[in-house]
């Protein structure tokens, strides 16, 4: 008989739970979530304070639902490039510009995180709202978008609700079009997706991928980081790079 794996029992707690999310039809209440898998309560809210900071889960006022990095996982998948390739330029873009770095791809119609480099010293932004429901109000999104024809960037848009997430957030469809048209190299979310927080991002110049990397600071720090585009595009072109055959 072959021996028995040693298993770490908090890991297998914490996989439960993440299944217990990801089988329910909306948002899980913690409590519902420790009796579907047998957990006691301290400990459920112990292991899903943990998947929320990590960002494989997402806590709502309704309860838990699955976080931007479990769809970061899915989507490095389908990365066009190596994602220990690409791995590496987002750490070098971190270190760089003292900045969270992120890479994000068009994926069957979505647009999907695929990796994030943060530090404590440079956290990421707050992920609280998936892509689906907020590309238009990221610098990621909008990369991405404008890399597409105009008229699979048109449905894109008339097929995904604008919502709302902060004073400066583009609602109109048409303002959205029109800015998308007129990014060129580089986009910008100034505190659209999250107040106090400045993103930038360019898209990977590379033909047959649609994706984009960006990094996020405190708005204070914009300036700082709108004089360094030029770190972003060449990490942009060295992802694009790092996919050729």
């Amino acid at each position: 008989m072959a021996p028995q794996p040693t298993l770490i029992n908090s890991v297998v707690r914490a996989l439960s739970l993440l299944d217990a999310v990801a089988a329910a039809d909306g948002p899980v209440p913690a409590k519902r979530l420790a009796h579907a898998t047998g957990l006691p309560v301290a400990t459920a809210y112990h292991l899903l304070r943990t998947l929320v900071h990590e960002g494989y889960l997402l806590r709502t006022d309704e309860g838990y639902v699955l976080g931007d990095h479990v769809d970061a996982l899915a989507g490095a998948r389908h990365t066009p490039v190596p994602p220990q390739r690409t791995h590496q330029i987002l750490q070098q873009l971190h270190v760089e510009l003292g900045a969270a770095a992120y890479l994000s791809v068009l994926d069957d119609g979505e647009i999907r995180l695929v990796d994030i480099v943060d530090s404590p010293a440079a956290p990421r932004t707050d992920l609280w709202v998936g892509f689906h429901d907020a590309a238009h109000a990221t610098a990621l999104g909008k990369a991405v978008l404008a890399t597409l024809p105009e008229d699979e960037r048109r449905d894109y848009v008339e097929s995904h609700p604008l919502a709302d997430l902060t004073p400066r957030t583009v609602t109109s469809r048409k303002v959205l079009m029109h800015q998308l048209a007129a990014t060129t190299d580089l986009a910008v979310d100034r505190e659209e997706y999250s107040l106090g927080t400045v993103c930038l991002a360019a898209p990977v110049p590379a033909p047959g991928i649609s994706a984009a990397v960006a990094v996020s600071v405190p708005a204070a720090r914009a300036g700082s980081v709108l004089g360094h585009r030029h770190e972003l595009r060449r990490a942009a072109r060295l992802i694009a790079m790092a996919g050729r055959p």
